[in-house]
Formats: C-alpha cells, sequence, structure tokens
C-alpha cells in the first residue's frame, strides 16, 4: 500500500468540499472501506488523499417517506437486510444484503459503497496482468484466460467484467433512484443510470461525477415489492461470488394472471440486467414454467459466452423460475 493523506469529514459540504480543493488528482471516498482498502494493499487503487465519510451525519437511517422506502447511504449492509420496514415491504433487498459477503463484512460495509463496488475479476486486481479496466488500452487477459465468473451480457470486446454485487441488482429490478451530491450540488438519478456497460471505456464504471457520492437510495413499496425474492447460486454458501442471480417481484390478479412482474439478472452482465423483454412477454399471462423460459429466451440472444461459461446462461433461467416460485408463495 502506498503512503496516502487521511481526514474524516464532519459533514456532506465538507467532503465535498475537500475532495474539490484537494491537490491529489486521484482523491477517494471512504465508506466502509471493505473494497476501497483492498484495492489499495493490491496496488490497484492510490488515492493520494482519502476522505473518510462515516462520521457525516444524517446519512444512516431507514424510513418511509410517500410510501417510498428511502435508505441512507451510510446504513451498513445488515441493519437495513434485519429491518421491519425492509423485510415487510420489500423482502427481495433483505435476502440480496444478506445474501452478500460474511457478517462480518455486512457489519461494516455501508449501502452506498456496497453499489459502487468495483468488479472481483482477478485480471483486475493483479496488476501483473493486462486490465483495460485498471490501465485502458493494456488489454483484457480475462478474454484469453480463466473467465468461468465473467459476463456473459453487455460485454466488449475490450472488457467482460462481471457486475459483483446483489443489492444492485434487486434495486435495478424495482426502479430504485439515488440521490447524489457533489461539487455541483445535489441530484436525484435512476439506478439505470448509474452503471456503465464497457464499450471502449471499461475504466468508466458510473455516471457519478468527480467528487460526487451517494447520499439515499429510495425504492418504491409497491405490491410487487412485496411479493419479491432474490435468488443466488455460487459455488459455496459464503465466501463466493454469485454464478448467477435473480430479483423477481410480481403482482397476480384474482385469476392468477401477471398484472405486473419484474425480473432483473445479476453476475451474469457488466453491470445489473433488467430483463425487460421478459417481463414485457410475461404481464398478463399465466405464470408457468415453459413460458418463463420461453420468455427469457430473448435476453440471451446477444449472451458473449466462452466454453468456460456458457453454462451459466441456463443456470441464469434456472434461478429466475426458483425466484418466481418463490414470489408466488409469498403472494399466496
Amino acid at each position: 500500500m502506498r503512503a496516502f493523506t487521511y481526514t474524516r469529514a464532519r459533514s456532506t459540504a465538507e467532503a465535498v468540499s475537500t475532495f474539490a480543493t484537494s491537490p491529489d488528482d486521484q482523491p477517494h471516498y471512504l465508506s466502509g472501506g471493505t473494497t476501497l482498502v483492498d484495492l489499495m494493499k493490491l496496488d490497484v487503487e492510490a488515492p493520494g488523499l482519502v476522505i473518510d465519510l462515516t462520521d457525516v451525519p444524517d446519512l444512516d437511517f431507514v424510513r418511509e417517506e410517500q410510501g417510498d422506502l428511502v435508505i441512507g447511504a451510510l446504513t451498513r449492509m445488515n441493519d437495513v437486510a434485519n429491518h421491519s420496514l425492509v423485510s415487510t415491504n420489500c423482502p427481495v433487498l433483505a435476502e440480496s444484503l444478506l445474501s452478500a459477503a460474511s457478517q462480518q463484512l455486512r457489519n461494516m460495509a455501508r449501502i452506498g459503497g456496497n453499489l459502487l463496488q468495483r468488479t472481483r475479476c482477478g485480471y483486475f486486481r493483479s496488476v501483473e496482468f493486462s486490465c483495460n479496466k485498471r490501465q485502458p488500452g493494456s488489454g483484457c487477459s480475462a478474454m484469453e484466460g480463466v473467465n468461468r465468473h465473467h459476463a456473459v451480457l453487455g460485454t466488449s470486446d475490450r472488457c467482460i467484467a462481471v457486475y459483483p454485487g446483489d443489492l444492485a441488482v434487486a434495486l435495478t429490478a424495482f426502479d430504485a433512484s439515488l440521490s447524489v451530491i457533489g461539487p455541483d450540488g445535489t441530484r436525484s438519478i435512476s439506478i439505470h443510470d448509474l452503471f456503465v456497460p464497457p464499450g471502449d471505456t471499461p475504466h468508466r464504471e458510473t455516471t457519478l461525477e468527480p467528487g460526487e457520492f451517494i447520499t439515499a437510495v429510495r425504492v418504491p413499496m409497491t405490491p410487487a415489492a412485496q411479493s419479491s425474492s432474490y435468488q443466488k447460486v455460487s459455488d459455496r454458501s459464503s465466501y463466493s461470488f454469485a454464478l448467477a442471480s435473480a430479483a423477481v417481484g410480481l403482482h397476480l390478479d384474482a385469476g392468477g394472471t401477471a398484472s405486473e412482474i419484474r425480473i432483473a439478472l445479476g453476475s451474469l452482465g457488466t453491470v445489473p440486467w433488467r430483463a425487460r423483454e421478459a417481463e414485457q412477454a410475461l404481464t398478463g399471462t399465466q405464470l408457468d414454467e415453459a413460458s418463463i423460459r420461453r420468455a427469457l429466451e430473448p435476453e440471451f440472444r446477444s449472451a458473449r459466452t466462452t466454453p468456460q461459461n456458457h453454462f451459466r446462461v441456463r443456470l441464469a433461467v434456472e434461478t429466475v423460475l426458483e425466484a418466481v416460485a418463490t414470489a408466488q408463495q409469498r403472494m399466496g
């Protein structure tokens, strides 16, 4: 780890001002530190200034506002997962958080930082390998390397690194929005507009401008959110990132027809992946296994697989089926 300057911000204004006036060309914000500190130890990240946000007040909360579930960005993952408002009104969020990392890490990691975690691609995290995400133009070692856990959706010729998080997948399914603050003031952005597919610029992962950070997450508490489920399949039940995951929410009418269905796929894409074609095909239908399988086929027409990871397309379909079944049970 390289030498750096550390400071603790006491307010959002102080944090933004410190970032904006820093002489260092790569200052970083720190919340839980469960990603940034690891990357600093590996020399993947080398900020000259680290601005700790954990003392910033009024960003640690879970509450209801005008029919929405609102979560402060500095709230710990476990606190959100175990909050009654979350488990009752949006169980998919609680399940996505509880399936992520270990108990110890969830007691440290914060919601905002979790959303912005960087890929776990081994080639990105190992500076001896070429990585366009870490060093633009250097190449992508994963293309011809070990890529069993790499993305099959949203890839480019320059990067196939998968987005590793769970919470963002659940938020993507339910059209969450994010409150953001930075040198130019505050703004609200959709979760769908936060993440950037690699394209020709894999080093740019989000639409946040320099000096901006997330202050809160807002999720509509709809009937589909109440009947929701997050399912995740991985090699091990802990200390292992998913091979496939699915966030599903649905609402059925009196006849059992899906009046609303939401599906997001995780661990398959370079960004959290909303299955909109499948949602459209299934809305207004009876949800049976055959129809769900047919509806999901178009989502994978553009999939770019390798001999090592092609099995995950089928695994994703099975994961969605399991999530739908759980959501149906919760609907009653």
